[in-house]
């Protein structure tokens, strides 16, 4: 008998769908369930409906307390030996423990706790809990309690080479409205390179958050000011001489989706520094900065330098230990060493 899986995550940037692609291949059966907060399903409609509410507490418990009616229903028609979690910031305790009852629960945190404090008091309700940042480990060994530091990593089935044409000579997607770093940083390379072909795309000026500054809102032939699919972020990254990975203001010693994301797209990348991207790129398969002056130089070099044999060198590195297969398989022997 096959052993069964129900994967539980928010509906992002095909996360679910590459996870569920790795448990397969390991021979499970997978059932997977997403959701969106703080409206679940998250249509168009409630999403407006939460912006424009005068009581958006009440509508959000509201979300949460049916979504957990709903994922409860879903484990006890499925009854899966595993129920593995990415966030998971809108489950309660009572239904971790109620799933735990029956089945191994682990819970992959793909923010860091800063961004999810619902996610916080997980692990004393769950058998695995797994962060993708050190300090987030850390803090929870100095509580007594047992975490496992997974990274992120990179989804090859989305993420990977295309034969088109490099159009594009810098690009960068990533919400821009909630982090004045990304947004200065791109500003100062418009700034040093005029004459470059710059493409932005995420959240840059939200139109309700003020129609004036939408319309005066900077740079707009670089800020599209719109989200992509992952497939089209493969595209985009595929079409550009260099990918910017800038990390947000509260990601100081971890590595986001995106570092192992464009080196899977076989994209030359330039990021910023923090101790564990250094540790992890130590022998040059990416451009690591510290400053806008090491910044401009690694675009300059970058524009005009071939960068084939490091992006080669970097692919390779990454398909052997920073895919979802990877990281899957580590869960699993995790579970398998408690089990046994």
């Amino acid at each position: 008998m096959k052993k069964s899986v129900l994967i539980i995550g928010p509906n992002y940037f095909n996360y679910l769908q590459a996870s569920e692609y790795a448990f397969s291949k390991l021979g499970y059966n997978v059932v997977t369930d997403g959701y969106d907060t703080p409206i679940h399903p998250y249509t168009s409609f409630m999403k407006l409906r939460y912006k424009v509410s005068r009581d958006k507490d009440g509508l959000y418990r509201k979300s949460v307390n049916l979504y957990n009616s709903h994922i409860i229903n879903v484990f006890n028609n499925t009854k899966p030996s595993i129920v593995f979690i990415m966030n998971g910031e809108i489950l309660n305790s009572e239904t971790l423990e109620y799933m735990r009852r029956d089945a191994k629960v682990v819970v992959w945190l793909y923010d860091n706790l800063e961004k999810l404090p619902g996610s916080k008091n997980h692990i004393d309700y769950v058998d695995k809990l797994c962060c993708f940042e050190q300090r987030d480990v850390d803090y929870y060994r100095e509580q007594g309690k047992v975490a496992y530091f997974l990274p992120q990593a990179c989804d090859t089935a989305t993420y990977h080479p295309l034969d088109i044409e490099k159009d594009i000579d810098i690009s960068f997607v990533g919400q821009i409205y909630y982090s004045p770093k990304r947004r200065d940083t791109i500003n100062a390379i418009v700034d040093k390179f005029p004459d470059k072909r710059i493409v932005v795309y995420g959240m840059h000026q939200p139109w309700y958050k003020g129609i004036w500054k939408w319309i005066n809102r900077e740079n707009k032939n670089v800020y599209k000011n719109c989200t992509i699919s992952a497939n089209e972020t493969n595209r985009l990254y595929n079409r550009s001489k260099i990918v910017l990975n800038i990390h947000q203001e509260a990601q100081k010693d971890g590595a986001n989706p995106r570092t192992f994301e464009i080196i899977g797209s076989g994209a030359y990348q330039i990021c910023d520094a923090n101790p564990y991207i250094e540790m992890l790129f130590k022998d040059g398969e990416i451009g690591v900065y510290h400053n806008y002056e090491e910044l401009f130089n690694l675009i300059e070099e970058g524009l005009n330098t071939d960068k084939s044999v490091t992006i080669a060198k970097a692919r390779k590195y990454v398909l052997e230990n920073h895919s979802f297969d990877r990281r899957i398989e580590k869960v699993l022997e995790w579970i398998e060493t408690e089990i046994n």
